[in-house]
């Protein structure tokens, strides 16, 4: 066994442990629960693990009485992340994931989120929680992301504001050569115009129909108002794309020709103090469908753009967080745990990232392979998770012993129990909403 990653594993433990400043003995044994314990389908099953010292009760009331240092929390992952050779910039990946909860009456807080694999003509909508995630995303797509804080989106916020809050309280731990690549939503000026200033650079999508704008011209010394903007830059008319800035061509992995265009010093009308890059790719070897667009458009904003021959590839990282969405709901189970307050699952939801990432740092300790799976293959997070109930046992848990504090009394005679509290989904307006309703 590799004594540098054991040790780096033992400090982890300790240091996460330092971390939960109450019920921290019970979260402990509840993560190395979720660490080994493979055969559980429910939260409640991680009580029988042999890790998990309590009763199966204490599992609740650790989510319920918690408290954790987010503040240190975010350091210690952010501390845990891999050093990469020189030369090379940490690529993290920001997107939201959504927590169904449709039948959940007495869960407070819950809005309409984003639904996928839904049967064909239902809206795309379930009511529920939504998480936004910041993950370090790997080299090659897989799930072996490594979650560095995720954050509950409360109904009176938007998706953007809590992504420019997590990147606000990072801003200390990240670096100028960091890159953070998002989706279509984080390529809008509602993102974008939010998180001008943060040490880190951004590589977004940006949708088709987008219109963005040159500079200003000089004034003309003439009456009335100077103009605030130059020319418009509207993706899906090509006869308003000037000569590129830059241009590259190659080839994909599949001999397929490639272009990749850029243009720079454009702007959005309602953001006229950023500068934004604007990039088209356009692969000829694509089926020009909806999934595999001929040409795509992105955004940069940012000091160092990188070169362009290699956007295509390194924009395709951010599909591995999805692949790190689907192994934390379908073997951690964040989305199986019936907790009813939007606290319990907020420390939920920091617990699972903990372990994901524990799961990462045990990665090159041992992996335990079933016959039927190949051996060249990297081994992946649950290939791990296999073979820690043996890893444990060598790390030992910080956790305190259980004291064993005899046969609760249970509730006094005559005790009335109120019913839980229902409460109401909460619709979230849009801008557009929102001006109806003034107008009303």
């Amino acid at each position: 066994m590799d004594s540098n990653t054991f040790s780096t594993l033992l400090d982890f433990r300790q240091g996460l442990y330092a971390c939960f400043l109450r019920a921290g003995d019970a979260l402990m044994n509840t993560a190395d629960a979720l660490l080994s314990h493979t055969e559980a389908q429910s939260l409640i099953e991680l009580s029988l693990s042999p890790y998990f010292e309590r009763r199966w009760s204490s599992l609740y009331d650790a989510f319920d009485n918690a408290k954790i240092d987010r503040g240190a929390l975010q350091k210690l992952l952010m501390g845990a992340l891999p050093a990469l050779p020189d030369g090379q910039r940490r690529v993290f990946g920001v997107d939201a994931s959504s927590i169904p909860r449709p039948l959940s009456g007495t869960a407070r807080d819950r809005s309409y989120v984003h639904a996928s694999n839904l049967p064909e003509g239902s809206k795309p909508v379930v009511a529920g929680w939504q998480f936004s995630v910041i993950a370090l995303l790997p080299q090659e797509p897989s799930s072996w992301t490594l979650p560095v804080d995720s954050v509950r989106i409360p109904s009176q916020y938007t998706q953007a504001e809590v992504a420019r809050k997590q990147l606000k309280q990072l801003a200390p731990l990240l670096e100028e050569s960091d890159l953070l690549l998002g989706d279509g939503y984080y390529g809008s000026i509602a993102f974008v115009g939010l998180t001008t200033g943060l040490p880190c650079d951004l590589l977004a999508r940006l949708a088709k129909n987008r219109v963005l704008y040159r500079p200003a011209p000089p004034r003309t010394g003439k009456r009335g108002a100077p103009r605030k903007d130059g020319t418009a830059f509207k993706c899906g008319d090509p006869t308003t794309h000037p000569t590129p800035d830059g241009f590259w061509e190659g080839e994909d992995a599949n001999q397929h020709k490639i272009e990749v265009a850029c243009w720079q010093n454009l702007h959005f009308k309602k953001a006229r103090s950023v500068s934004v890059c604007v990039i088209r790719v356009t692969r000829h070897g694509a089926a020009d469908t909806k999934r595999d667009p001929r040409v795509s458009w992105f955004l940069f904003v940012g000091q160092t753009l990188p070169p362009l021959g290699e956007i295509p590839a390194t924009y395709a990282r951010r599909y591995s967080l999805e692949h790190g969405f689907r192994f934390d709901k379908q073997d951690l189970l964040w989305e199986q745990a019936r907790l009813r307050t939007p606290e319990q699952f907020q420390h939920w939801t920091d617990l699972v990232a903990c372990v994901h990432v524990q799961l990462g740092l045990a990665r090159e300790l041992a992996a335990e392979r079933r016959p039927w799976e190949r051996n060249p293959r990297p081994a992946s997070p649950q290939q791990v998770r296999r073979a820690m109930g043996g890893i444990l046992r060598q790390l030992g848990t910080p956790a305190k012993a259980c004291r064993v504090r005899g046969k609760s009394p249970g509730r006094s005679p005559g005790a009335v129990i109120k019913k839980a509290t229902r409460y109401k989904v909460v619709f979230k307006a849009t801008e557009k909403t929102k001006k109806v309703a003034t107008k009303v």
